[in-house]
């Protein structure tokens, strides 16, 4: 059985993609990789499947600060006296966060305990660079009763992954020859090609800009996932309400505390 991106027993083989959770005590080496012999941090063993950093936060800064080169170049160099060695991270990071240090920042029900002062030292913790590489900002809101217990079906996960898979085979056609094969490994050169904007989808773009003052690379960041809800609805052009969906989801961007 394979143990998080390692090999185990007597199989040599990978056949799942890794799933790995390091504690928020992690060592910038142990995430990264290094050691006077190096070894593969987490960021690689989770390559070409989940990092998960739970309590996001709370990982030490320059913890998170390593992150910056992996998230954006797809790899890790360790350097030595004896040379250099090179490792894959090309990795999924998911991240979780309470939105406070009590965690009842804008619960319709709880009060929050948290002062101003407070809530902006614990969200500056992750700084915008940082932000910029990640793709999504997603706000879970405070769940009612009634929603917990309701018997309402929904769209079920089967279809939905019919529907993913239906959008990669999309994507794996469209960058043919490219070397890439996703949205999400898209250059600029690529993003200028393929994220073909309506004309409403533009004026939105650049209101969006000025209200959010979105980076360049955050910019980028919202093309991509807005490709991807194009996809998923068959669409070969960007439109407003896909644009739309893309910049909601960047809601930390919102918060100029870094």
């Amino acid at each position: 059985m394979e143990r998080g991106g390692a090999f185990a027993g007597n199989k040599p083989l990978l056949t799942q993609r890794p799933f790995r959770s390091p504690h928020h005590t992690i060592s910038d080496a142990g995430l990264i990789g290094g050691g006077q012999t190096p070894r593969p941090g987490e960021v690689s063993l989770a390559h070409n499947g989940v990092l998960f950093l739970d309590e996001f936060p709370e990982f030490k800064k320059n913890v998170l600060e390593a992150l910056r080169g992996p998230l954006e170049d797809g790899f890790v160099i360790i350097s030595r006296a004896m040379g250099s060695i090179t490792y894959p991270a090309r990795f999924m990071l998911v991240a979780a966060m309470n939105p406070c240090p009590c965690g009842y920042f804008s619960d319709p029900i709880k009060q929050c305990r948290c002062s101003f002062n407070d809530i902006k030292r614990y969200i500056s913790r992750i700084s915008g660079p940082i932000l910029d590489r990640i793709d999504l900002h997603i706000e879970v809101p405070h769940v009612p009763y009634r929603e917990l217990l309701s018997e309402t079906s929904y769209e079920n996960s089967s279809s939905i992954r019919e529907r993913v898979i239906r959008a990669r085979r999309l994507q794996v056609e469209r960058f043919k020859g490219e070397g890439i094969f996703c949205n999400a490994h898209m250059t600029s050169r690529h993003i200028k090609r393929f994220c073909v904007l309506s004309p409403s989808a533009k004026k939105l773009l650049e209101d969006a800009m000025k209200k959010l003052s979105l980076s360049g690379r955050s910019l980028n960041k919202v093309l991509k996932v807005a490709k991807t809800i194009s996809d998923l609805s068959l669409s070969e052009e960007i439109k407003e309400e896909h644009l739309l969906e893309a910049i909601s989801y960047r809601s930390l961007d919102r918060y100029k505390f870094y």
